[in-house]
């Protein structure tokens, strides 16, 4: 009996881990279902944001879109802008879309929770942008901001975002990071030391797309 037990659970187990595998992260995406996967834009990689991607914080060359071109060995254009808004990434959206981004790392949204602007119209915006970039041919990476409350509310919704627009979600970039004084340098912006846990975390979910999201090789064999 005992024995049979446990090969149950170990089936329930495999099938478990199996089922992992196959699904994407985000919902049960599967990495076919991606928008773009693999891009049909041909500009360089770009991070779209407010201060946390501009880098406030961190020493020059310091800041996370750096250190992950770094790490991946791939050009990331920072288009970072503190203070910037969700409504601000949408009137200087035209600056990202000219460049035709390959890759969007997109995140937004942290300046709209703490000024107390209305979330629902910050998530139609971050969805504006969405669309914008997929009609470009870019591959976009949604990048989690959570709420300037106890409860994180924002994280349901950043999930229903990447479902509903088939995008890749890296949850609360402040994941690991925030409430540890040895990676912050302020109570919202992280130091060099936070970023860099920031960059590798992103490198570690990009990592499994890098084939398909490098251009493909123009060489003749």
């Amino acid at each position: 009996m005992n024995i049979s037990i446990r090969k149950l659970v170990f089936v329930l187990l495999a099938l478990g881990i199996a089922g992992w595998l196959w699904l994407g992260r985000d919902g049960g995406l599967l990495s076919s279902d991606y928008v773009n996967l693999p891009p049909t834009a041909s500009g360089d990689w770009v991070a779209f944001g407010d201060s946390l991607t501009s880098g406030v914080g961190a020493a020059e060359g310091n800041d996370y879109p750096a250190i992950l071109s770094a790490i991946l060995g791939i050009p990331i254009r920072n288009l970072g802008v503190a203070g910037n808004t969700t409504q601000d990434g949408l009137d200087r959206l035209d600056q990202a879309l000219r460049l035709e981004p390959r890759v969007v790392l997109l995140c937004l949204g942290g300046n709209d929770s703490l000024r107390g602007l209305s979330m629902d119209q910050a998530f139609d915006n971050l969805s504006a942008m969405i669309d914008a970039f997929h009609e470009t041919g870019s591959f976009v990476v949604l990048i989690g901001i959570r709420s300037a409350s106890l409860r994180d509310s924002n994280a349901e919704r950043f999930k229903r975002l990447a479902r509903e627009k088939n995008v890749l979600l890296v949850p609360d970039i402040l994941d690991g990071v925030f409430g540890h004084s040895s990676l912050m340098s302020d109570y919202i912006h992280p130091n060099d030391a936070g970023y860099r846990f920031i960059a590798e975390r992103l490198a570690r979910e990009l990592h499994p797309f890098l084939d398909q999201l490098q251009p493909a090789s123009s060489g003749e064999i």
